[in-house]
């Protein structure tokens, strides 16, 4: 599926956007930019934390502080697939699933620095910046 998403960003203009638009999902909207912390629960890390002004970065949580181009491909009442591909290499496929206003549920994919990702992530907003 990663795959598509790569080639319909080659593709450029109407063809690509036919299927995908860009920018944040409508469900992230009502969700409040701030300070974020993220949990890797199947890895022993310490949580990350995340200043994010749009929500829908934590899409790219893998690939943040990079220049990438984030599309939402589906979307329904409480979850969105996004898709992104970044300027350096990178790309991923992320399911953003609202628990509450201030919880996420990310199950993220994709590759970083050449070696492949699958992680499921929690997010919680924690505060301002």
């Amino acid at each position: 599926m990663i795959g598509v998403a790569a080639l319909g960003l080659g593709l450029g203009g109407t063809a690509a956007l036919a299927f995908e638009h860009q920018g944040r999902p409508h469900l992230l909207s009502a969700i409040e930019a701030g300070l974020w912390e993220v949990s890797y629960p199947a890895r022993k890390i310490a949580p990350k934390r995340f200043c994010v002004a749009d929500v829908s970065l934590l899409a790219q949580v893998e690939h943040i502080g990079r220049q990438c181009t984030r599309m939402t491909v589906s979307e329904d009442a409480d979850s969105a697939l996004m898709r992104y591909t970044c300027t350096r290499g990178g790309f991923g496929s992320s399911d953003m699933q609202v628990v509450t206003p201030r919880s996420l549920r990310i199950q993220t994919q994709g590759i970083k620095d050449g070696l492949p990702f699958h992680d499921t992530l929690h997010a919680r907003r924690i505060g301002s910046c």
